[in-house]
């Protein structure tokens, strides 16, 4: 089973790839930094709960675990 922490931290790092790489994508399509730097913020905090929330649930589900540690 994962940490709450653990789940936390992958998170983040997570999210930190996608502001980056939403940024770079954001900025060739609009043509303005600052604009999709914000759009990639927005979209970042937006990820991070709904990752966050998934992992956590998925941490209950017992379907398809097996008996060992992995």
């Amino acid at each position: 089973m994962e940490t709450p922490r653990r789940t936390l931290l992958k998170a983040l790092v997570w999210q930190g790839l996608g502001l980056l790489s939403m940024t770079l994508v954001g900025w060739i399509v609009i043509g303005s930094a600052q604009l999709a730097g914000g759009l990639a913020v927005l979209n970042m905090g937006i990820g991070f709960c709904a990752y966050v929330l998934h992992e956590r649930l998925w941490a209950r589900v017992r379907w398809g675990r097996t008996g060992g540690a992995a």
